[in-house]
């Protein structure tokens, strides 16, 4: 039974592999192979390629400028906005644009003009805002991008950076600049913005760095600012900024340098900014605060202090000591009175150092004899080396 068995088996082997081939069913095969794999590598290709949303809103970025020396936009060809844009970087798994950055200086120095300025003009197209994916915007130092900065771009709720130093923008910032979440950086320094700081931003609670320098922005600053807990830079420099300085600043533990120098701010010098651990730059020249120097400041850990060209008035408190280290002190060009501190002689360190214009009188300590007498030149009753003998 079993030998009849394994017969029927061999029989049953023979019959089947004993057929001839299907050559038509083989042809099928083979022509469907090749057409598989081109079905394939098309739609790889298409899956790592940026999508056409994309590459239309970068387009129309490129339409709204004109860079005269040329260069930038050579390499901005193809249908792929993700492969060798220059500037353009993409989200390596979903492929959409993350990154737009055109900074004039490098530019040249990859083109082999090192010293040359970069020179675009044109305005941001709000199609910018189609690049739903974005988290960061970086167009710096052309100097002749115009217009404002468009409304739509707080519908980018990805925007990590914003930086658009050194152009010719105007307008006001976006009132509803809070939306942005995820915002660590704004920098919109020497541009011609006018108008207030939107009260929103105080809303972006993970800003660390802040670049308003040299615009025509006006009003006060927002007094909720201390809200911000993760800035460690405030630079509001040249500008036409009014009020009083924010109490709330003293509660941004991780601030290391406040520039509000050359505004028109009024009133006094909040006394806890000298009690803040971090603090290392603080600029409030050229404005017209009013007061006495607060004591605190003087016996900080500040490094650089430019209180000049104010109204300040009173005694410079007697408060310096060995954490008292300055690589500059500037107290010239305000009402200040009396003699200059003998715990001055116990600083650490005082680098440059200029109480000139001022009412002060007495010797100068003669730890600073070898001063410039330009550092105290135009007061009252000073003596002693480098100026006259008293």
């Amino acid at each position: 039974m079993l030998m009849h068995a394994q017969i029927g088996i061999s029989k049953f082997s023979l019959s089947v592999f004993s057929k001839p081939p299907n050559y038509n069913t083989m042809a099928r095969v083979w022509l469907t192979a090749p057409l598989t794999a081109l079905l394939l590598f098309a739609f790889s290709s298409a899956v790592s390629s940026c999508p056409p949303s994309d590459l239309a809103a970068l387009l129309a970025f490129k339409s709204a400028v004109r860079e005269s020396n040329g260069g930038i936009f050579n390499s901005w060809t193809g249908t792929d906005c993700c492969r060798n844009w220059y500037g353009v970087s993409c989200d390596r798994n979903s492929r959409r644009v993350a990154e737009i950055s055109l900074r004039a200086g490098p530019v040249y120095t990859t083109f082999e003009k090192p010293f040359r300025p970069g020179y675009m003009s044109g305005s941001i197209s709000p199609e910018i805002c189609k690049l739903t994916y974005l988290s960061s915007i970086i167009i710096t130092d052309w100097q002749g991008i115009s217009g404002e900065i468009p409304r739509c771009i707080t519908s980018l709720s990805f925007l990590r950076i914003i930086d658009l130093t050194g152009n010719r923008i105007s307008g006001t910032l976006p009132a509803d600049i809070g939306r942005l979440q995820y915002l660590t950086l704004l920098s919109a320094a020497d541009n011609v913005i006018a108008g207030e700081i939107p009260p929103s931003l105080t809303s972006v609670t993970g800003l660390m760095y802040l670049d308003l320098r040299n615009n025509q922005i006006s009003g006060p600053i927002p007094q909720s600012l201390g809200r911000l807990q993760m800035l460690s830079r405030v630079l509001l420099s040249g500008n036409q900024i009014s009020g009083p300085i924010p109490r709330s600043f003293c509660e941004i533990y991780r601030l290391v340098d406040l520039d509000l120098s050359n505004n028109r701010l009024l009133g006094p010098i909040p006394e806890a900014l000298g009690r803040m651990k971090v603090l290392s730059t603080l600029k409030f020249d050229n404005n017209r605060l009013s007061g006495s120097i607060p004591a605190s400041l003087l016996g900080s850990g500040i490094s650089e202090l430019n209180l000049s060209h104010n109204y300040l008035e009173g005694n410079i408190p007697d408060s310096f000591g060995g954490t008292s280290y300055f690589t500059l002190l500037d107290l010239s060009y305000n009402n200040l009175r009396g003699p200059i501190p003998k715990s001055m002689s116990s600083s650490s360190y005082v680098g440059f150092l200029d109480f000139s214009h001022n009412h002060l009188c007495g010797p100068i300590p003669s730890s600073y004899s070898d001063a410039d007498a330009s550092s105290f030149d135009y007061n009252d009753c000073l003596c002693g080396k480098p100026l006259k003998a008293c």
